[in-house]
């Protein structure tokens, strides 16, 4: 349990110093009094974290404090009584009050009422932070409109714990990072975030990853292996690509779900864990349930909670914060200082389409800010598919010739640097995405020294 300045009002002297003792042994900044007028004059320079307080008190009811707390919304204050009855309790916890404790105090209520406060709160604090600051973490930007739905969303639903979520939307669009928010706002933030890619391995070797093996359960199994979901637990699960993922797997998968527990490979004993499951896909899953690539049973309780990541054209808003936000993370990382985008750049940045969404922008900027030879980025540094568009539009048939001419290799090699970042790296698909074989677009890497 985090320290933390906390307040104790009570008129019992014997019940103040005990509390408090306690709660100093814990490592917590503790001041105490023991009138309504002492609390305010200790008021003056201490904000409390948290505020213990008696209700009835020689000069008035800790109810109006309570109050006054609520109010400025820095304080989350837990009541006291020796009175304890159904109507105070509910009168206290409609003004504010986040808990409620029966005297005489017991320990053991007392710490586990504190450590839940105290999580809760900070959980708060953030949440409140990265709303005032439009983003999250600085590692999501969106005053958007359907970004802000995304991250009330995410701040509704994080806290929810054991409720499952899934994350819909184009590649590149962030959804490994909304997972990562979740995870990181919720109670569990302490605990374990695991990432699979679901197409990344083969079946055989999938299942062994998910699950763990025991010793012997096949020819390489030499040992024990946890599995992914073991290592979780405690934590979060998130299955990206999870529209990959074979049919047998998928059984598996939501056997897990739905009862907390699972077999080893080769095993024959029921394993528990307590772990949270995001899945991610950039695929349409519902159509792949009406095709019968997806069980029914799965998708359905995998939404549990489902939201949408919208495409980056589709929030061009957001692309001047986000640019601004990227060249000040690369100048740290590079050790350069860039001072910003010239308004001309900027303009042909928000004009982009950005097939490969932020992931694309993202990438596009670190190398902006590596090889800019002027305090702000300027047309200059962008390539050249950004900078005329129309002479990389492919999708027409043809082919506009800029005023000025064209550097033909500088559009190659623009052109083949897409590919590879729509294609997340792939160089098989990224050559068909050019209609390139595999030796061709071998050759244009080697010549354009992409081949790393």
């Amino acid at each position: 349990m985090r320290s933390a300045r906390i307040l104790v009002l009570d008129d019992d002297q014997l019940i103040r110093t005990v509390v408090a003792e306690r709660l100093r042994g814990e490592g917590h900044d503790v001041t105490t009094a023991g009138t309504m007028a002492e609390a305010r004059e200790a008021l003056e320079g201490f904000t409390p974290d948290v505020a213990l307080l008696d209700i009835r008190l020689p000069d008035g009811l800790g109810t109006d404090l309570l109050k006054e707390f609520t109010e400025e919304g820095e304080t989350a204050c837990i009541m006291m009584t020796a009175h304890a009855t159904v109507e105070l309790a509910v009168e206290a916890l409609k003004l504010g009050a986040w808990d409620f404790l029966e005297k005489p105090l017991s320990r053991g209520r007392l710490e586990a009422t504190l450590k839940t406060t105290l999580e809760r709160t900070a959980l708060q604090r953030e949440v409140n932070a990265w709303r005032e600051q439009g983003g999250l973490h600085g590692r999501i930007i969106g005053e958007s409109p359907a970004m802000r739905e995304v991250l009330d969303l995410v701040a509704q639903i994080a806290p929810a714990d054991h409720a499952t979520v899934l994350i819909q939307g184009e590649t590149g669009t962030g959804k490994g990072v909304i997972a990562r928010a979740i995870h990181d706002l919720s109670p569990r933030a302490r605990g374990p975030f695991v990432t699979i890619t679901c197409s990344a391995l083969a079946e055989s070797v999938m299942e062994s990853e998910l699950f763990g093996h025991e010793r012997g359960a096949f020819t390489d199994a030499h040992t024990m292996k946890r599995g992914l979901v073991e290592i979780a637990d405690g934590g979060t699960l998130f299955l990206d690509e999870i529209g990959e993922l074979s049919p047998a797997l998928q059984g598996k998968l939501l056997r897990f779900i739905e009862d907390k527990a699972f077999r080893r490979v080769g095993g024959t004993k029921d394993m528990e864990v307590d772990a949270r499951v995001i899945a991610a896909t950039n695929r349409e899953l519902e159509s792949a349930v009406e095709a019968g690539e997806f069980r029914a049973d799965l998708y359905y309780r995998l939404k549990v909670v489902d939201m949408t990541l919208p495409p980056l054209r589709e929030r061009p808003g957001d692309i001047a914060r986000m640019v601004n936000a990227f060249v000040d993370e690369f100048n740290r990382e590079l050790g350069k200082s860039i001072q910003g985008v010239d308004p001309q750049a900027m303009e042909l940045l928000q004009r982009h389409p950005w097939p490969g969404n932020v992931r694309e922008l993202r990438n596009l900027i670190e190398r902006c800010v590596l090889l800019a030879r002027t305090p702000k980025l300027t047309p200059a540094d962008l390539p050249l598919a950004i900078r005329s568009p129309q002479s990389a539009d492919l999708t027409r048939g043809h082919i506009e010739l800029p005023p000025g001419g064209l550097d033909l290799e500088a559009l190659e090699r623009d052109l083949v640097e897409a590919a590879l970042r729509r294609a997340e790296g792939n160089r098989t698909l990224a050559g068909e995405l050019l209609g390139l074989s595999r030796h061709q677009i071998r050759n244009r890497l080697d010549k354009y020294g992409l081949d790393e």
